[in-house]
């Protein structure tokens, strides 16, 4: 059981033994509820217990307490004293902010509307007799009124908030499903260019195998078979790869005619940003070395892809691209005086990619900004 139905529960357990208490046993003490014990205790029942449904069946709830105390005053109460059960009025304020709290829109306006007219009907018919005063009435209107306003209100706030939740929700699911297809999309690019990395070598390893057996003498039978064998393997091998990958070139021929991208083409790389519109400076520190071709090439796509985002996310902004060449590692610093953390450089799918590319050779990545100005980007690549 929710916490509360149990509050609900508890609530018309408390005022129907309360009204009982008072009908059965009150007259032993004092005056208690005047009028019949049987049909004030049935009556008591039909207003106090159906609040525990409150939240249910909030118009029902309310059409049968507001009945019921109309019914217990006009045959019971109303000949026999001034002052009703306290339990009419609790049940009365509870079933008012109910209806406006948990009801329908619609019918919790025509309820409401109609609840009211009723009461202010009746108040007024009073009113003209002299049976009451208008000191006595005009707080009761405005009270059952702040009930059923303030459970309208708190009703718009949390549907707001649900929508806003599941909004927030719906947005999460976007961002994974949406982070995931980043990462898939980065892997086939890199299968690409990998593709090219690995079939130059297999490729040259033929080559080598042909050019081996070629120079080898009649008597080396042995060695022309295991160079033959390396021949066959290496040929399957790109056959195969070539098989696999056939899709993907498909869609990216003209990329195969291109040159294989590296930390060399860094000049033209910042000279294409800066035609773009982003001063870019670079530097280089310690002293070049060749790299392996994949952390070659993932080296110079994080650095692309940093300054991509920087020319679309930064705003009016300046880069420096700092290349460290380490013993056993080449560090590269991507930094910007932008506009700090958005959407786009915090988590974004540019980020995906570079970390995907750092973590297949071996790196990481690292990003962040310094007192909501700027963005730094750092990876780590073995050499």
């Amino acid at each position: 059981m929710r916490a509360g139905d149990l509050f609900d529960a508890l609530l018309a357990l408390a005022l129907a033994g309360t009204a009982q208490y008072e009908i059965w046993a009150g007259p032993l003490f004092d005056d208690g509820i005047p009028g019949p014990r049987l049909a004030n205790a049935v009556f008591l029942l039909l207003i106090t217990v159906p609040l525990a449904w409150r939240r249910w069946a909030p118009t029902a709830v309310f059409v049968l307490v507001l009945a019921s105390v109309g019914l217990q005053i006009s045959l019971i109460d109303d000949a026999r004293s001034a002052q009703p059960p306290f339990q009419h009025w609790i049940a009365l304020l509870i079933v008012f902010y109910s209806l406006g709290a948990h009801a329908e829109r619609r019918r919790a306006i025509v309820a409401g509307a109609l609840g009211g007219v009723a009461i202010v009907g009746g108040d007024l018919v009073e009113l003209i007799s002299g049976s009451a005063s208008l000191e006595d009435t005009l707080p009761a209107w405005f009270m059952l009124g702040a009930a059923y306003g303030v459970g309208f209100a708190l009703r718009g706030q949390r549907i707001q908030s649900t929508l806003l939740a599941h909004r927030a929700e719906r947005l999460e699911r976007e961002r994974e499903q949406k982070a995931r297809l980043a990462v898939a999309e980065e892997r086939v690019r890199i299968a690409r260019e990998l593709h090219d990395v690995v079939a130059h070598a297999v490729t040259v390893i033929v080559v080598q195998a042909q050019a081996g057996q070629r120079v080898l003498e009649g008597e080396q039978a042995s060695a022309r078979d295991a160079l033959g064998s390396i021949e066959t393997t290496g040929r399957q091998a790109l056959v195969e790869m070539r098989r696999l990958l056939g899709i993907l070139r498909a869609e990216d021929r003209e990329l195969a005619l291109a040159p294989r991208p590296s930390l060399a083409n860094l000049d033209a790389l910042a000279e294409r940003i800066r035609e773009a519109g982003l001063p870019v400076d670079l530097h280089v520190e310690g002293e070049a070395k060749p790299l392996p071709p994949g952390v070659d090439l993932s080296a110079y796509r994080i650095v692309q892809e940093a300054l991509t985002n920087t020319l679309k996310h930064a705003g009016p902004a300046s880069a420096q691209v700092v290349i460290r060449y380490r013993p056993e590692e080449v560090e590269l610093e991507i930094s910007d005086d932008g506009r700090g953390l958005v959407d786009g450089r915090n988590g974004g799918h540019g980020l995906v990619g570079m970390r995907e590319r750092a973590a297949l050779v071996g790196g990481v990545v690292e990003s962040g900004t310094v007192g909501g100005r700027g963005y730094t980007i750092r990876a780590r690549l073995p050499a």
